[in-house]
């Protein structure tokens, strides 16, 4: 299929995570007139106050504004998605990203010389994450290194790696999907994995598709995703601190009414806390749960014994693995999961962004501040990855504490 696409990084409206739009309604049908602010965070201290990169993003970002939902995207939504509905399908169709939602400040007086907050109706900045972090990401490495990564050599090198992960991977039985969209190195080389992936001739590939709606489109993909971890974050503000993990499910399936979208986002304010809400009701309502953070081989026991608790079988869920993987670990989970529990796996960065320890990929994440100025955190079962407001991350780990001792 022949797609005219602008030179632009993000060439269409869909160049996103569906869980990005599935959001989007979930905020339209309930919380229309919530404020949200999102700030994004340099985890790995990189260095944004190139001038030229700034300048470049900020010619990106006014690239976002003129995106618009096209007739074949819109037809592509309401055949593959139709839980969207027509209503937020319409919505979309009429969106436009608004530039001035975003404020970027570098030099003196920022943390590491670079600081991006988005602010303004959560029904319309909910859009910016993933196109924002992909333009971050492609800029990046354009401005500060010498290596040009859509050169012919550097693409062939990348088609015969994504050979053989699809290989390994679908040789011991591990299904996957393309999560990759956020930190990729470029728009080229994604779009090369999973065209790569979609010529693998073994009749057995355990390639189920992408994240990526945009992709999804053009080879004839459904596109994968649920929820990220901003819905139970929102709930921190909308409805409840102590049981954000129950009102986001809830409502979730207030939405959705028991369509396909059924996986649970797990470890927003960690596992433990998860499985307190989680109960008889929803772990028999959703199909299975995500991993985000944390050791994958315990997560996956709590959650078979969760399930033997409640005498539901755990052969009939399934936990999607999202957490920094690689081929090797896939395997090894695959393995453990064998004869307890189903599995698959949602593969980003090691597809995306994968070149070597001399080029890693940048260590940044844009998160959730607050929601009608109540600041919202995630905590993760992760030491050290929780984000938000001081305050708030204090809080919520005392109201953790209570709960859990």
């Amino acid at each position: 299929m022949l797609i005219s696409e602008p030179n632009w990084i993000i060439k269409s409206i869909l160049d996103s995570d569906l869980y990005k739009f599935s959001m989007q309604k979930f905020v339209l049908d309930l919380f229309p007139d919530a404020i949200a602010e999102y700030r994004f965070i340099n985890r790995g201290r990189h260095d944004f106050g190139d001038p030229i990169f700034i300048k470049r993003l900020k010619e990106e970002i006014t690239n976002l504004t003129y995106l618009k939902l096209t007739d074949a995207e819109e037809d592509f939504l309401t055949k593959n998605c139709p839980y969207l509905g027509k209503g937020y399908i319409n919505y979309l169709k009429n969106f436009r990203f608004k530039s001035y939602q975003i404020e970027i400040k570098t030099g003196a007086g920022t943390e590491d010389g670079f600081e991006l907050v988005i602010k303004g109706p959560w029904l319309e900045t909910i859009l910016f994450e993933v196109p924002l972090m992909a333009i971050i990401s492609e800029l990046y490495y354009q401005t500060q290194e010498s290596t040009d990564y859509n050169s012919k050599v550097i693409l062939e090198e990348q088609r015969k790696k994504a050979w053989e992960k699809i290989d390994a991977l679908t040789k011991n039985g591990c299904n996957f999907a393309d999560f990759g969209t956020r930190r990729r190195r470029s728009y080229r080389i994604q779009k090369l994995l999973i065209e790569t992936f979609e010529r693998y001739k073994n009749s057995q590939s355990t390639f189920s598709g992408t994240s990526n709606v945009h992709f999804a489109r053009i080879y004839g993909l459904k596109p994968k995703g649920t929820m990220a971890h901003e819905i139970v974050m929102g709930m921190q503000s909308l409805e409840s601190i102590n049981h954000c993990n129950y009102y986001a499910m809830q409502k979730w399936k207030e939405v959705y009414k028991g369509s396909s979208l059924g996986i649970a986002l797990a470890d927003t304010i960690g596992t433990d806390m998860f499985l307190l809400d989680f109960n008889k009701e929803l772990s028999s309502l959703y199909q299975g749960v995500r991993q985000d953070s944390g050791d994958p081989f315990e997560f996956t026991d709590k959650m078979v014994s969760h399930y033997k608790k409640l005498r539901i079988n755990p052969l009939s869920k399934i936990i999607i693995f999202s957490d920094s993987l690689n081929v090797e670990k896939a395997i090894k989970i695959k393995e453990y999961c064998d004869d307890k529990i189903q599995c698959s796996f949602g593969i980003g960065t090691f597809f995306t962004g994968n070149f070597g320890p001399e080029s890693p990929p940048l260590n940044m994440v844009i998160k959730l501040h607050s929601i009608n100025n109540f600041p919202v955190c995630k905590i993760s079962d992760d030491d050290g990855k929780e984000t938000g407001n001081k305050k708030s991350i204090e809080t919520m780990k005392w109201i953790i504490h209570k709960h859990l001792n």
